[in-house]
C-alpha cells in the first residue's frame, strides 16, 4: 500500500507540472477571507448591501434614488445611462476607489497570504474584485517567493495603475518606472446592461490573457465567483476559451464556495467533464492549499498515477515564520532547477 501513496518527499522534490493552475477569484473570496472586515474593522460589500457598506444611502435620495437598494449593479446602470446623473456617476465613482483603497490587510498572515505563497510564477490569479488585498499580500511576501503568480485584474482594481504611453502596468505604484509619467487607472464600474470589456485597451488586455490562460490550465479553481447573469459577456468569453468539455477531458474544475453544491454543479456545467471537478466550501480544503506550490503534481499524482495524497498544507494560524519554513524546502528545488 505504501508504494501507491505520494510522500512529502515525492511532495517536495516533484516540478514536473508546467501547465498554469488558474484561480478565479469573486467576491466571496474577499468576503470568505475577511468576514470581519480589514485591519481596521471595514467590511468587505457585497452587491447587496454594497450602498449601506458604502454609506451612500443619503447622496441617492438626495438625488431622489430611493431604497431598496439590493441590486446595485442594475443600480449604476441605470444612474449611467440617465444623462442628468453623471455627476452622481462620477461621484459615486470616486467614493467606490477612496473606499476600496483604503483597505488594509491584517498584521497577520491571512488568506490571501496562503493563496500567493501557494502559486507558483506559471501559474494566474484572474480576480474580479476591486479590493487590495491580493497586491497588498504579493507585496509583503515577494521577498520570500522572488516571483508571484501572474495576476489579471478583470473588472480593474484599485492598485492597478498603467502607464498607457509605455504600456505597462503596476500595482501600488503612482508613476512609471520606464518613463516617470503619472499612472493612469482602468475603469471600476461596466454597465450591467452593456459589459464591454473590449473597450478599454487595459482591461481587453488582460481579458486576452485571462483567455489564454484559460486554454492552457491544467486544473481551474472558481473561488467565490458567482458567474452573475448580469455577466452575460464574461462567461461568454470563458466558455469559448474553455471549449468543449469533451475535449477537456483530463482537466480538473475546483469549486471553493458555500452555495448548495447542486447549483454550483448547475452553474458550470459547461466547463465540467464528467466527474472531474472538486466541490468545497472552504479554501483550506481545496487542493492548493493542502499541496502549496505543487497543486498540479498533487492532481496528476491522484489522477493519472492512482496515488493516495496524504498532505495537511499550511498551519491556519501559523506566523509568516513558520509559513516560509513550510515552503522553503520547495523553494529551494524550484530555484535548483531554474539554475540547471
Amino acid at each position: 500500500m505504501s508504494a501507491h501513496i505520494w510522500s512529502k518527499k515525492e511532495e517536495i522534490e516533484s516540478l514536473t507540472m508546467e501547465r498554469p493552475h488558474l484561480v478565479i477569484l469573486g467576491a466571496g473570496a474577499s468576503y470568505a477571507s475577511f468576514p470581519n472586515g480589514d485591519k481596521n474593522g471595514k467590511k468587505l460589500p457585497l452587491m447587496s448591501n454594497f450602498v449601506q457598506i458604502l454609506g451612500l444611502e443619503e447622496l441617492l435620495e438626495e438625488n431622489n434614488i430611493h431604497a431598496p437598494y439590493n441590486d446595485f449593479e442594475a443600480l449604476y446602470s441605470d444612474i449611467t445611462v440617465d444623462e442628468t446623473k453623471q455627476g452622481l456617476k462620477e461621484e459615486i465613482e470616486k467614493r467606490i476607489q477612496n473606499y476600496f483603497y483604503s483597505l488594509e490587510l491584517p498584521d497577520s498572515p491571512t488568506l490571501y497570504d496562503h493563496l500567493v505563497l501557494s502559486l507558483r510564477p506559471k501559474d494566474v490569479i484572474a480576480t474580479f474584485n476591486w479590493d487590495p488585498f491580493l497586491a497588498q499580500a504579493i507585496m509583503r511576501n515577494i521577498s520570500i517567493i522572488e516571483k508571484p503568480p501572474t495576476i489579471l485584474f478583470l473588472h480593474g482594481n484599485v492598485t492597478y495603475a498603467y502607464c498607457a504611453e509605455c504600456k505597462v502596468g503596476y500595482p501600488l505604484k503612482d508613476k512609471c518606472i520606464e518613463c516617470g509619467e503619472p499612472l493612469l487607472s482602468a475603469p471600476l464600474l461596466y454597465p450591467v446592461k452593456e459589459k464591454n470589456y473590449q473597450t478599454h485597451p487595459v482591461i481587453k488586455a488582460h481579458w486576452k490573457g485571462f483567455e489564454h490562460y484559460l486554454k492552457q490550465a491544467w486544473a481551474v479553481t472558481i473561488f467565490g465567483y458567482s458567474a452573475p447573469k448580469t455577466d452575460v459577456e464574461a462567461i461568454d468569453i470563458m466558455k469559448k476559451a474553455w471549449g468543449e468539455t469533451e475535449k477537456r477531458n483530463l482537466e480538473q474544475i475546483e469549486i471553493i464556495d458555500i452555495q448548495e453544491e447542486k447549483r454550483l454543479i448547475e452553474t458550470w456545467s459547461p466547463f465540467i467533464h464528467t466527474h472531474h471537478y472538486d466541490v468545497h466550501r472552504s479554501f483550506y480544503e481545496s487542493i492548493i492549499a493542502k499541496f502549496p506550490r505543487r497543486s498540479g503534481e498533487a492532481l496528476w499524482a491522484q489522477l493519472m498515477e492512482c496515488k493516495w495524497l496524504d498532505s495537511q498544507g499550511f498551519p491556519q494560524d501559523a506566523n509568516f515564520s513558520e509559513l516560509y519554513r513550510n515552503i522553503i524546502p520547495k523553494l529551494e528545488v524550484e530555484y535548483r532547477k531554474q539554475k540547471s
